[in-house]
């Protein structure tokens, strides 16, 4: 039998939501003034609100839906899970078959050196994992005061108490009494709104020895690990200049630092390898994943675990004193396995390294052209635009940071797009499996929005 959903009154869900739901990242009460945006639909790379307005979904959701939206093989594998067991935990010595499954295979698509996952239900629980175990993993090797992690200022590695700590967003950081001990921030990649007149090689370069600074100056013998995202994403699609990781390695393996590649975001085909530490030829001992795993459609998450690190925690780490109820839940584990298999058999991370990453790259960063625009940059299948009053010198607006944005972000929904704001900065991180023609329509959208958002920039005052 079909269900067919009723009809969603848009008054009444927004009254409701209102009245019993709090938004993550959200103004509660100027939210409830204005009414939530009802999504009601998903199929392909678009959705549909509770209006009837197809969108074009340019942020996959929230960076995770990657084989689309509507794909009945992930539904008919959870369903056919949850009839059969529908949760068993993987405590007290126990296993399942879809844990065992999604380990192994992740073990076959990972870097050669990584063949043990610690599984998680989202990419909080994942850094928050990670940090436990670096702590642990030094303690075990009779190391205990090697406790301090260095993150990156406008990093974002989740909204739990480790995570927001780890991550450099200082407007997290002023709720909650944030970050915890031992943990400390250096500066960001991030050529376009702080490398000045330095080429982007010596700037990268400069930003990256900040990292070896910060553990002489911390003494070699406190710092247990350095955490990064290889393209930072919420902070705003920042790629690093391609001086940055290499000295990144170096200065890891010199000091033999633990390096954590928090690849939430950029896992699973993001930038056209099945990990970003592929693409950037860097070989971290943790990779924390979430997202794309599953394609959003369950949460999951994990922490995949280098050999030599592994074979520390094995070997001389006892009972690890740290699990999740769900950790490996069947139902989610037998989703990302129908995921994953979609993903090999159609090629996809192969299709955006040598044929719509390059189609919609090619496209996107012509939009730099534009005269809003500073920057266009983009790798795989995520970029961003920076919005700018002059191009020349990359200057800001002279209203508050955001304001452009936001505007932008307004615009090119009511258009049909969905695009994230970051401050000025417009990003996208569309699904994996969008086609030429979608490709082109994001295009075409998207110069439509930038058009309108010149006007009203314009008109505002503020160019």
């Amino acid at each position: 039998m079909t269900h067919n959903p009723p009809e969603t009154n848009t008054a009444i869900a927004q009254s409701q939501d209102a009245a019993h739901h709090l938004h993550p990242f959200s103004d509660a009460k100027s939210l409830n003034e204005k009414g939530a945006r009802v999504i009601t639909k998903g199929k392909g790379v678009y959705v549909w609100d509770s209006e009837g307005n197809k969108l074009l979904d340019g942020m996959a959701g929230l960076w995770c839906m990657a084989i689309g939206y509507g794909r009945d093989e992930v539904a008919d594998a959870a369903a056919a899970q949850m009839r059969e067991l529908p949760f068993y935990n993987t405590f007290f010595q126990t296993t399942h078959p879809p844990v065992v499954a999604l380990s192994k295979k992740l073990a076959e698509l990972a870097p050669a050196h990584i063949n043990h996952t610690f599984f998680t239900g989202s990419g909080s629980e994942s850094n928050d994992t990670m940090l436990r175990m670096v702590r642990h993993y030094w303690a075990s090797l009779g190391k205990p005061d090697k406790k301090v992690i260095i993150s990156r200022k406008n990093a974002y590695h989740g909204s739990t108490v480790a995570g927001a700590s780890l991550g450099g967003m200082t407007y997290m950081h002023e709720q909650g009494d944030l970050p915890i001990p031992n943990i400390v921030h250096i500066n960001q990649p991030y050529w376009y709104g702080e490398g000045g007149d330095q080429p982007p090689e010596e700037f990268g370069l400069a930003r990256a020895q900040e990292l070896e600074a910060k553990i002489l100056e911390l003494g070699v013998e406190r710092v247990a690990a350095f955490i990064a995202e290889p393209v930072q994403g919420a902070g705003g699609v920042i790629i690093p200049p391609a001086s940055y990781w290499p000295e990144i390695q170096r200065i890891c393996d010199k000091y033999e630092i633990l390096l954590v590649a928090d690849e939430v975001i950029t896992g699973f085909g993001r930038t056209g390898e099945w990990f970003a530490s592929e693409t950037f030829n860097i070989k971290p001992d943790f990779i924390c994943i979430a997202k794309a795993l599953s394609s959003g459609y369950l949460p999951i998450g994990g922490v995949m675990i280098s050999d030599r690190v592994a074979e520390g925690l094995i070997n001389e780490g006892g009972e690890l004193q740290h699990g999740y109820t769900y950790s490996g839940h069947p139902v989610t584990c037998a989703a990302a396995l129908a995921v994953l298999d979609i993903m090999q058999k159609e090629h996809i991370v192969e299709r955006v390294k040598s044929d719509i990453g390059p189609y919609l790259q090619e496209k996107w960063l012509a939009l730099g052209e534009h005269p809003l625009v500073g920057e266009a940059r983009m790798i795989g299948l995520m970029g961003a635009l920076e919005l700018t009053p002059d191009k020349a010198t990359r200057a800001p607006f002279e209203v508050k940071k955001g304001t452009v944005g936001l505007m932008c972000r307004e615009i090119s929904f009511a258009n049909g797009l969905i695009m994230r704001h970051v401050g000025d900065s417009m990003i996208i991180s569309p699904p994996l499996v969008l086609s030429h023609e979608e490709a082109d329509e994001l295009i075409t959208k998207a110069r439509e929005v930038l058009d309108s958002t010149y006007a009203a920039a314009k008109e505002a005052g503020y160019l």
